[in-house]
């Protein structure tokens, strides 16, 4: 769904973490290769500005698949932090399923418990929410929450591939198109 004039204002959006904040490198564990992609500070500091709760939701299958420990995704997201220059805390939660495709898992990604339960936490209703990612699973997760749901087909990094985004699903060639088309000022 596109954001139109008639549209709520958002008071939430949901990210991805890699291809869609940061450049996608397969698991990523050291904060030393963190690069953010292009427009990703001034859409973040816009949306602070605007006063547009940002929650960080982002699936983490290394820790499950023993490739890397939880503290090393968590190095990597306060690296990510630093680079956006926000202060210590621009998400106001941060979601990460560590747990490997096929295992049980409640909040794994396309699982929509935890934009689900973050809405109801803060009040927030689902017209007034974006998932955005660049994965299937974050639209997936996206469109079964009720909220909006954007692809961002991100420059650098490593592709995943992620094909045509399905209906209700807009594409955009980045954080920046999303966020002119979001309704923020």
């Amino acid at each position: 769904m596109d954001a139109g004039p008639d549209d709520a204002r958002p008071q939430a959006v949901f990210f991805d973490r890699d291809g869609t904040l940061i450049e996608h490198v397969a698991y990523l564990s050291d904060p030393g290769r963190v690069v953010l992609l292009p427009g990703v500070r001034e859409t973040a500091a816009r949306l602070q500005a605007a006063a547009v709760r940002m929650f960080l939701f982002t699936n983490q299958s290394g820790v499950g698949r023993g490739l890397f420990t939880m503290a090393e995704v968590e190095a990597v997201n306060q690296r990510m932090i630093e680079l956006l220059g926000l202060g210590p805390e621009p998400f106001a939660g941060i979601c990460v399923p560590t747990e490997a495709p096929g295992a049980p898992s409640r909040y794994r990604k396309p699982s929509p418990r935890y934009i689900l339960e973050t809405l109801a936490l803060h009040g927030i209703p689902a017209a007034a929410a974006w998932m955005v990612g660049d994965s299937p699973v974050d639209w997936e997760a996206g469109l079964a929450a009720g909220v909006r749901t954007a692809a961002v087909v991100a420059t650098g990094g490593e592709s995943r591939g992620a094909g045509t985004p399905p209906e209700g699903v807009v594409a955009y060639p980045g954080l920046p198109a999303w966020l002119e088309a979001s309704g923020v000022r």
